[in-house]
């Protein structure tokens, strides 16, 4: 699969994250409380756990394992928030974050979709899916926005810690060729 450094979208910019991003995703959403909500990871308490998260990041493309972009608003080259796809096979999954005072502007949308037409206009991809919490409303409101299906439930599937320490439901959401 030819990876893309840069995708570009009318009002966004997504771009391999360096190691300069991590003092502005720290202060623009991973010690966000609200923000963090629904994902896998609590709120970072200092600056070197964002510096660890870049490093991860950047180390995932050199061994493929994963390929996160940051996300960008175009007029501005403000970060406001990440993208990531993981490949696997025929198939690739992928999460995204954004930060709150973003919220509402049809920006993961854009982002997400540019996405999908890159992965899903690759001969070896064939699905593309991702999950989220069955009170994350928002969240399956975006995938529904990208023509992602909602599958079903996938029960017990992911510990959101700043919820509960115990795996919660999540809902499947995918798109196919």
């Amino acid at each position: 699969m030819k990876l893309l450094q840069n995708l570009e979208t009318s009002r966004l910019l997504l771009r391999q994250p360096v190691t300069e991003d991590a003092a502005l995703i720290f202060e623009h959403y991973a010690q966000d409380q609200e923000v963090s909500k629904y994902m896998t990871w609590r709120p970072h308490k200092s600056i070197c756990e964002t510096d660890e998260y870049v490093d991860r990041c950047i180390s995932s493309w050199a061994d493929h394992s994963a390929f996160s972009y940051v996300v960008e608003q175009k007029e501005n080259a403000q970060l406001i928030g990440m993208i990531e796809i993981r490949l696997n096979q025929f198939k690739a999954d992928l999460g995204y974050v954004l930060t709150k005072s973003e919220w509402g502007k049809g920006y993961t949308p854009e982002a997400l979709q540019a996405l999908i037409n890159w992965v899903l206009g690759e001969d070896e991809i064939y699905r593309i899916w991702a999950v989220c919490d069955v009170e994350n409303a928002a969240s399956a409101r975006v995938m529904e926005k990208v023509g992602m299906q909602r599958e079903g439930i996938l029960r017990q599937w992911l510990v959101h810690p700043n919820i509960s320490k115990e795996p919660r439901d999540c809902y499947c959401y995918a798109i196919c060729k």
